[in-house]
Protein backbone atom coordinates (compact mmCIF):
# COMPACT_ATOMS: atom_id res chain seq x y z
CA UNK A 1 0.00 0.00 0.00
CA UNK A 2 3.02 2.51 1.06
CA UNK A 3 4.40 1.97 -2.81
CA UNK A 4 1.37 2.64 -4.64
CA UNK A 5 1.03 5.27 -2.18
CA UNK A 6 4.13 6.96 -2.98
CA UNK A 7 3.79 6.28 -7.08
CA UNK A 8 0.31 8.19 -6.25
CA UNK A 9 2.35 10.70 -5.48
CA UNK A 10 4.69 10.81 -7.93
CA UNK A 11 1.97 10.97 -10.50
CA UNK A 12 -0.23 13.67 -8.90
CA UNK A 13 2.98 16.44 -8.80
CA UNK A 14 3.48 15.35 -12.16
CA UNK A 15 -0.19 16.47 -13.33
CA UNK A 16 0.61 19.65 -12.01
CA UNK A 17 3.95 20.16 -13.61
CA UNK A 18 2.34 19.86 -16.34
CA UNK A 19 -0.64 22.25 -15.91
CA UNK A 20 1.76 24.88 -15.06
CA UNK A 21 3.18 25.07 -17.83
CA UNK A 22 0.39 26.62 -19.42
CA UNK A 23 -0.73 28.35 -16.84
CA UNK A 24 -2.93 30.99 -19.01
CA UNK A 25 -5.06 27.16 -19.89
CA UNK A 26 -4.59 26.66 -16.19
CA UNK A 27 -6.11 29.95 -14.88
CA UNK A 28 -8.78 29.88 -17.75
CA UNK A 29 -9.74 26.44 -17.00
CA UNK A 30 -10.38 27.41 -13.49
CA UNK A 31 -12.62 30.47 -13.80
CA UNK A 32 -14.82 28.77 -15.86
CA UNK A 33 -14.95 25.99 -13.76
CA UNK A 34 -16.59 28.87 -11.27
CA UNK A 35 -18.44 30.55 -13.73
CA UNK A 36 -20.58 26.85 -14.40
CA UNK A 37 -20.60 26.66 -10.95
CA UNK A 38 -22.59 30.13 -10.10
CA UNK A 39 -24.32 29.35 -13.26
CA UNK A 40 -25.90 25.69 -12.25
CA UNK A 41 -27.12 26.99 -9.11
CA UNK A 42 -29.42 29.11 -10.80
CA UNK A 43 -32.12 26.84 -11.99
CA UNK A 44 -32.34 25.59 -8.49
CA UNK A 45 -32.23 29.40 -6.50
CA UNK A 46 -35.06 30.11 -9.14
CA UNK A 47 -37.16 26.83 -8.26
CA UNK A 48 -36.82 27.39 -4.65
CA UNK A 49 -38.11 31.15 -5.05
CA UNK A 50 -41.55 29.84 -5.72
CA UNK A 51 -41.73 27.57 -2.96
CA UNK A 52 -39.74 27.57 0.49
CA UNK A 53 -39.78 23.31 0.94
CA UNK A 54 -39.73 21.15 -2.09
CA UNK A 55 -39.84 17.20 -1.26
CA UNK A 56 -38.79 18.16 2.26
CA UNK A 57 -35.62 19.95 1.34
CA UNK A 58 -34.94 23.97 2.13
CA UNK A 59 -32.53 25.87 -0.16
CA UNK A 60 -29.81 26.01 2.05
CA UNK A 61 -30.42 21.94 2.52
CA UNK A 62 -30.66 21.55 -1.03
CA UNK A 63 -27.59 23.48 -1.60
CA UNK A 64 -25.81 20.89 0.71
CA UNK A 65 -26.58 18.87 -2.30
CA UNK A 66 -25.69 20.62 -5.32
CA UNK A 67 -21.88 20.92 -2.69
CA UNK A 68 -21.51 17.90 -3.07
CA UNK A 69 -22.36 17.32 -6.96
CA UNK A 70 -19.89 20.02 -7.38
CA UNK A 71 -16.97 18.22 -5.30
CA UNK A 72 -18.19 14.97 -7.07
CA UNK A 73 -18.10 16.47 -10.90
CA UNK A 74 -14.12 17.65 -9.49
CA UNK A 75 -13.71 14.35 -9.17
CA UNK A 76 -14.93 13.00 -11.84
CA UNK A 77 -13.99 15.64 -14.76
CA UNK A 78 -10.37 16.18 -13.11
CA UNK A 79 -9.22 12.96 -11.55
CA UNK A 80 -11.64 9.97 -12.67
CA UNK A 81 -12.72 10.49 -16.81
CA UNK A 82 -8.88 12.06 -18.26
CA UNK A 83 -6.91 8.91 -17.34
CA UNK A 84 -9.71 6.28 -17.83
CA UNK A 85 -10.61 8.35 -21.65
CA UNK A 86 -6.94 7.57 -22.55
CA UNK A 87 -7.10 3.77 -22.04
CA UNK A 88 -9.56 3.89 -24.74
CA UNK A 89 -7.22 5.15 -27.04
CA UNK A 90 -4.49 1.66 -25.78
CA UNK A 91 -7.46 -0.59 -26.71
CA UNK A 92 -8.07 1.04 -29.92
CA UNK A 93 -4.33 1.32 -30.88
CA UNK A 94 -3.37 -1.84 -29.33
CA UNK A 95 -0.95 -0.02 -27.10
CA UNK A 96 -2.03 -0.77 -23.69
CA UNK A 97 1.20 -3.37 -23.47
CA UNK A 98 3.35 -0.79 -21.96
CA UNK A 99 0.71 -0.50 -19.15
CA UNK A 100 0.57 -4.27 -18.75
CA UNK A 101 4.21 -4.97 -18.84
CA UNK A 102 4.84 -2.62 -15.79
CA UNK A 103 6.00 -4.00 -12.61
CA UNK A 104 2.21 -2.64 -10.96
CA UNK A 105 -1.31 -3.23 -11.22
CA UNK A 106 -2.84 -2.41 -14.43
CA UNK A 107 -6.07 -1.11 -13.11
CA UNK A 108 -3.98 1.30 -10.88
CA UNK A 109 -1.75 2.72 -13.19
CA UNK A 110 -4.40 3.14 -15.70
CA UNK A 111 -6.74 5.25 -13.11
CA UNK A 112 -3.60 7.24 -12.21
CA UNK A 113 -2.19 8.04 -15.79
CA UNK A 114 -3.13 12.09 -15.80
CA UNK A 115 -5.43 14.10 -13.34
CA UNK A 116 -7.19 17.75 -14.13
CA UNK A 117 -5.22 19.97 -11.70
CA UNK A 118 -7.19 22.65 -12.24
CA UNK A 119 -10.59 21.23 -11.21
CA UNK A 120 -9.44 21.58 -8.17
CA UNK A 121 -11.58 25.57 -8.35
CA UNK A 122 -14.60 22.56 -8.30
CA UNK A 123 -13.35 22.04 -4.48
CA UNK A 124 -12.64 25.36 -3.69
CA UNK A 125 -16.39 25.92 -5.36
CA UNK A 126 -17.94 23.38 -3.33
CA UNK A 127 -16.30 24.22 0.09
CA UNK A 128 -17.93 28.15 0.04
CA UNK A 129 -21.25 26.51 -1.45
CA UNK A 130 -21.15 24.08 1.76
CA UNK A 131 -20.08 26.45 4.00
CA UNK A 132 -22.94 29.32 3.06
CA UNK A 133 -25.73 26.37 3.36
CA UNK A 134 -23.97 25.13 7.03
CA UNK A 135 -24.43 28.91 8.03
CA UNK A 136 -27.88 29.38 7.01
CA UNK A 137 -29.02 25.84 8.47
CA UNK A 138 -30.14 25.89 11.90
CA UNK A 139 -28.72 23.33 13.26
CA UNK A 140 -24.80 22.64 12.79
CA UNK A 141 -24.08 19.34 12.67
CA UNK A 142 -22.58 17.16 15.15
CA UNK A 143 -19.47 15.37 14.98
CA UNK A 144 -20.84 12.30 14.15
CA UNK A 145 -22.75 13.65 11.40
CA UNK A 146 -19.43 15.26 10.05
CA UNK A 147 -17.80 11.66 10.41
CA UNK A 148 -20.37 9.87 8.46
CA UNK A 149 -20.98 12.55 5.90
CA UNK A 150 -16.82 11.76 5.18
CA UNK A 151 -17.46 8.71 4.77
CA UNK A 152 -20.52 8.70 2.42
CA UNK A 153 -18.10 10.93 0.41
CA UNK A 154 -15.48 8.43 0.02
CA UNK A 155 -17.76 5.74 -0.96
CA UNK A 156 -19.70 8.48 -3.65
CA UNK A 157 -16.38 8.88 -5.37
CA UNK A 158 -15.63 4.62 -4.49
CA UNK A 159 -18.94 4.54 -7.00
CA UNK A 160 -17.79 7.09 -9.44
CA UNK A 161 -14.41 5.00 -9.84
CA UNK A 162 -16.06 1.97 -10.26
CA UNK A 163 -19.12 2.83 -12.59
CA UNK A 164 -15.62 4.67 -14.63
CA UNK A 165 -14.28 1.28 -14.58
CA UNK A 166 -17.21 -0.50 -16.00
CA UNK A 167 -17.88 2.40 -18.96
CA UNK A 168 -13.88 1.98 -19.55
CA UNK A 169 -14.09 -1.88 -19.46
CA UNK A 170 -16.76 -2.02 -22.63
CA UNK A 171 -13.98 -0.67 -24.78
CA UNK A 172 -12.56 -3.87 -24.93
CA UNK A 173 -15.20 -4.76 -27.23
CA UNK A 174 -17.18 -1.32 -28.31
CA UNK A 175 -14.74 0.05 -30.74
CA UNK A 176 -16.50 4.31 -29.44
CA UNK A 177 -17.38 4.72 -26.45
CA UNK A 178 -17.67 8.71 -26.57
CA UNK A 179 -21.49 8.94 -27.02
CA UNK A 180 -21.37 6.71 -23.68
CA UNK A 181 -19.27 8.77 -21.76
CA UNK A 182 -20.84 11.83 -22.28
CA UNK A 183 -24.59 9.99 -21.77
CA UNK A 184 -23.29 9.03 -18.03
CA UNK A 185 -21.55 12.83 -17.74
CA UNK A 186 -25.29 14.11 -18.56
CA UNK A 187 -27.17 11.80 -16.11
CA UNK A 188 -25.17 12.63 -13.43
CA UNK A 189 -26.13 16.27 -14.07
CA UNK A 190 -29.37 15.13 -12.32
CA UNK A 191 -27.03 14.85 -9.12
CA UNK A 192 -27.29 18.16 -8.25
CA UNK A 193 -30.91 17.92 -7.02
CA UNK A 194 -31.91 15.72 -3.46
CA UNK A 195 -32.62 12.11 -4.82
CA UNK A 196 -36.65 12.45 -2.87
CA UNK A 197 -37.22 14.89 -5.99
CA UNK A 198 -37.88 12.33 -8.00
CA UNK A 199 -40.06 9.28 -8.40
CA UNK A 200 -41.30 6.33 -9.40
CA UNK A 201 -38.42 4.91 -11.72
CA UNK A 202 -36.41 7.91 -11.57
CA UNK A 203 -35.91 7.65 -7.69
CA UNK A 204 -34.93 3.58 -8.07
CA UNK A 205 -32.74 4.30 -11.73
CA UNK A 206 -30.94 7.18 -9.15
CA UNK A 207 -31.13 4.77 -5.97
CA UNK A 208 -30.09 1.18 -7.27
CA UNK A 209 -28.73 1.15 -10.67
CA UNK A 210 -27.04 4.43 -11.15
CA UNK A 211 -27.09 5.42 -7.55
CA UNK A 212 -26.24 9.10 -7.39
CA UNK A 213 -28.45 9.49 -4.19
CA UNK A 214 -25.60 7.74 -2.46
CA UNK A 215 -23.13 10.02 -4.26
CA UNK A 216 -24.27 13.13 -3.39
CA UNK A 217 -27.86 13.29 -1.53
CA UNK A 218 -26.66 10.74 1.35
CA UNK A 219 -24.10 12.62 2.62
CA UNK A 220 -26.05 16.04 3.12
CA UNK A 221 -28.83 13.90 3.78
CA UNK A 222 -26.03 12.35 7.13
CA UNK A 223 -24.62 15.91 7.61
CA UNK A 224 -28.35 17.06 8.89
CA UNK A 225 -29.07 14.49 10.50
CA UNK A 226 -32.37 12.74 7.67
CA UNK A 227 -30.00 9.84 7.10
CA UNK A 228 -30.80 6.69 9.16
CA UNK A 229 -28.12 4.42 10.41
CA UNK A 230 -29.75 0.92 8.50
CA UNK A 231 -29.45 3.43 5.24
CA UNK A 232 -25.93 4.55 5.89
CA UNK A 233 -24.77 1.02 6.11
CA UNK A 234 -26.03 -0.66 3.11
CA UNK A 235 -25.02 2.95 1.26
CA UNK A 236 -21.12 1.50 2.46
CA UNK A 237 -22.58 -1.90 1.61
CA UNK A 238 -23.71 -1.02 -1.89
CA UNK A 239 -20.38 1.21 -2.82
CA UNK A 240 -18.13 -2.14 -1.24
CA UNK A 241 -20.15 -4.34 -4.10
CA UNK A 242 -19.67 -1.89 -6.95
CA UNK A 243 -15.96 -1.00 -6.42
CA UNK A 244 -16.06 -5.35 -6.41
CA UNK A 245 -18.09 -5.36 -9.29
CA UNK A 246 -15.62 -3.33 -11.05
CA UNK A 247 -12.63 -5.12 -10.24
CA UNK A 248 -14.44 -8.01 -11.67
CA UNK A 249 -15.38 -6.58 -14.88
CA UNK A 250 -11.76 -5.08 -15.56
CA UNK A 251 -10.46 -8.60 -15.25
CA UNK A 252 -12.57 -10.22 -17.43
CA UNK A 253 -12.14 -7.31 -19.81
CA UNK A 254 -8.56 -8.06 -20.19
CA UNK A 255 -8.72 -11.52 -21.09
CA UNK A 256 -10.27 -9.82 -24.56
CA UNK A 257 -7.46 -7.60 -25.07
CA UNK A 258 -5.54 -8.06 -28.40
CA UNK A 259 -2.33 -6.13 -28.28
CA UNK A 260 -0.51 -4.74 -30.93
CA UNK A 261 1.51 -7.77 -31.00
CA UNK A 262 -0.80 -10.56 -31.67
Amino acid sequence: MARYFRLLLVRLRVSVQLGSQYRSDFLVGGVMALFWLSWNLVPMWVVWQKRPMIAGWSFPEALLVAAWFTLMRGVLEGAVQPSLVAVVEHIRQGTLDFVLLKPADAQFLVSTAKFESWRAADAIGALVIGGYALHRVAHPPAASAIAVALLLTLAGAAVLYAVAIVVVAAAFWVVRLDNLIYLFNSIFDAARWPLTVFRGFWRILFTFIIPLGLITTYPAMALLNKLDWPTALRALGGAMLFVALARVAWTRALKHYTSASS
